[in-house]
């Protein structure tokens, strides 16, 4: 991927000369196939009254080892036949990419293990106290076995960031059908939208000033205002970023993250307030799903137990689900098409003085995110003349629930490959700027997130009803 996240450049072709073939010969298509073809296995099932539960399969809620154990002795199979599965797919897609298979299986049988080892320890019943979500922990634990002890190189052929996050975007999408973005309701969309505006605009606008790169400065702005490690991946290719800004701007989100994880719930409970604004808030001010989840989780846990808070748990991760992962992440599309028109028709043209090619918007423009839409639309379609209420009790267990499965696995393999990939001191030559450019997005963040939760939208979010 890059220099500083240390995964094998994926084997480069001539966009110009590929033609039809790029559907097989780029990563962004694999993605969608293997994500498509998910969903779509998914929906049969589910229209013939089954379910992808069986192997959608995570580790229950245990609070002793032999509940684990009897957990896994009972469901070996399942997660067997789910190891495969992942195992064949990613494999076959990545030989047809160039990767040689003797090289990234083993490499993945790691992974999977590390990451069913990660998911156990997310359903320990205490998992929630301590803020352990699955790709939060996947993360770090990544990050110290990469920093601190070390891994051979030849295993980062395995550790295909940008595949898995591709693959869980796609999967993704099948879980925010335009019907749940209606169900949210206009106010809470609009709250998002100028939260996800200001703050690019901000970050971008400060690493100008500190003289950063327009690339750098817009993966940067992008990371702030949807989603960390997705924005970055996706706007990064559509921009043609160096191949070290991705992981900058990845680095610089799991710090914050981190940060907010345990600084948002604190204030919130300073200030007493009502868990669906601290939801939301917490959704417009985190920078990751993961960590934000956890965060409003904690919050959550806080009502009825401690005085002067109200409201239920339900209602801070549903505000903050619509904040974030409805009314944030669908701007990933939005900033990766808009973006990569930007960087063809004005950067490009700039630097080299000649005429922009249309078609290098197409070329550029990551392809993933068309099956993150079309994913959309599948359950859209299945979802549509459904109430809320029955989509909640039937739709969303039988469908949608297994797909989040599936995608948290992709996830999970993404921040674990992070973490295996990521070595600190390769970061160091790109010094502080880009940093402080997102600090200054980060603190216009909170204040605007604060002051629109808060104030301006106060009673919608306090009367916020599933």
């Amino acid at each position: 991927m890059n220099e500083a996240v240390a995964v094998p450049p994926s084997p480069r072709v001539v966009v110009s000369s590929v033609g039809w073939r790029e559907l097989w010969l780029k990563e962004d298509w694999w993605a969608i196939w293997l994500g498509l073809g998910l969903v779509i296995a998914a929906t049969a099932a589910y229209l013939g009254g089954s379910s992808l539960a069986w192997i959608a399969v995570t580790p229950a809620k245990w609070s002793t080892f032999d509940q684990l154990a009897r957990h896994f002795g009972d469901n070996i199979g399942r997660y067997g036949a789910q190891f495969v599965l992942w195992l064949v797919l990613f494999t076959g897609a990545t030989s047809v990419l160039g990767w040689k298979a003797k090289s990234f299986v083993p490499a993945f049988i790691l992974l999977y293990v590390l990451s069913l080892a990660i998911f156990a320890l997310g359903a320990w019943d205490q998992a929630q106290k301590y803020n352990l979500e699955p790709p939060l922990v996947a993360l770090l634990v990544g990050l110290a076995i990469s920093n601190l002890v070390g891994l051979p190189r030849w295993l980062d052929a395995g550790f295909r960031v940008e595949f898995y996050i591709k693959t869980g975007i796609v999967l993704l999408g099948a879980t925010l059908p335009f019907t749940l973005i209606v169900w949210a309701g206009p106010l809470a969309i609009l709250q998002a939208s100028i939260v996800s505006i200001v703050t690019f605009l901000v970050i971008y606008t400060v690493a100008r000033k500190l003289g950063l790169d327009p690339r750098l400065s817009a993966t940067l702005g992008a990371g702030g205002a949807v989603c960390g490690v997705s924005a970055a991946i996706a706007v990064g290719g559509a921009v043609g970023a160096k191949k070290e800004d991705p992981p900058i701007v990845i680095t610089t989100v799991i710090i914050w993250a981190i940060v907010m994880i345990f600084v948002l719930p604190l204030v919130s409970r300073a200030l007493h307030l009502h868990t669906a604004v601290a939801g939301a808030w917490i959704g417009t001010s985190e920078f990751a799903d993961a960590a934000g989840f956890a965060a409003a989780q904690a919050y959550g846990g806080l009502a009825g137990k401690v005085d002067g808070i109200e409201g239920t748990p339900d209602q801070a991760v549903w505000a903050f689900t619509l904040m974030k992962v409805v009314g944030r992440d669908v701007w990933i599309g939005i900033w990766a098409f808009v973006l990569a028109i930007v960087a063809t028709t004005r950067w490009e043209r700039t630097e080299t003085g000649g005429k922009p090619n249309a078609a290098e918007i197409w070329w550029r423009f990551p392809k993933f995110v068309i099956g993150f839409l079309v994913a959309s639309v599948i359950i859209t379609v299945i979802a549509s003349g459904v109430s809320f209420a029955d989509y909640d009790k039937v739709v969303k267990p039988a469908l949608v629930v297994p797909i989040t499965g599936l995608r948290t696995w992709a996830f999970v393999f993404c921040f674990l490959s992070i973490g295996l990939t990521t070595r600190f001191r390769e970061l160091a030559p790109a010094g502080g700027k880009p940093f402080l450019a997102f600090t200054a997005g980060v603190v216009v963040n909170v204040v605007l997130g604060f002051v629109l939760t808060t104030v301006v939208f106060a009673s919608y979010w306090e009367g916020l009803t599933r």
